[in-house]
């Protein structure tokens, strides 16, 4: 696990963010889901990305000797908060309402696929699925799909 971290540089830039066109994609195969609600293909083409991703992004619901990640509850069950970017994080933390607009944001990451190994143990705690990048996307896998996908994943 990464140190946790808020970012706030004059750049605007947080490195805990992906290349844009890593976000583009993410985005673009969001879209496709959207377009074709009910079909499979475009879902597992977004989560194909989503475990593509060199880190998760969590935002620190716990301590920095005890982190814990931000989880929803939904129709289908606990959600973990899954983010491809820390901008993505800060800005769904402050969106919910998690803490104030001037207040620091904490959030660590973990490296893919170690991070959906993490995400699967949520499982024994009742966690049923991951969203990612609630709010803005809100997409979500269940859990036992995970397994699918970090099979599949080449390394």
């Amino acid at each position: 696990m990464t140190d946790d971290r808020t970012w706030n540089d004059a750049a605007g830039t947080n490195p805990l963010d992906p290349a844009p066109e890593v976000l583009a994609e993410i985005d673009r195969r969001d879209a496709a889901c959207k377009a074709s609600p009910g079909e499979v293909d475009p879902q597992i083409r977004l989560w194909q990305a989503v475990v593509a991703l060199e880190q998760w992004v969590f935002i620190n619901r716990g301590t920095a000797e005890a982190p814990r990640p931000y989880a929803l509850a939904a129709q289908a069950g606990q959600m973990l908060c899954v983010f491809s970017s820390g901008s993505r994080a800060e800005a769904a933390a402050r969106a919910n309402g998690l803490v104030a607009a001037d207040a620091r944001v904490e959030l660590f990451s973990i490296p893919v696929p170690a991070a959906i190994d993490w995400a699967m143990a949520f499982g024994e705690r009742g966690v049923t699925g991951v969203t990612i990048d609630y709010p803005q996307l809100g997409a979500w896998c269940p859990l036992p799909n995970l397994a699918g996908l970090r099979a599949s994943r080449s390394d």
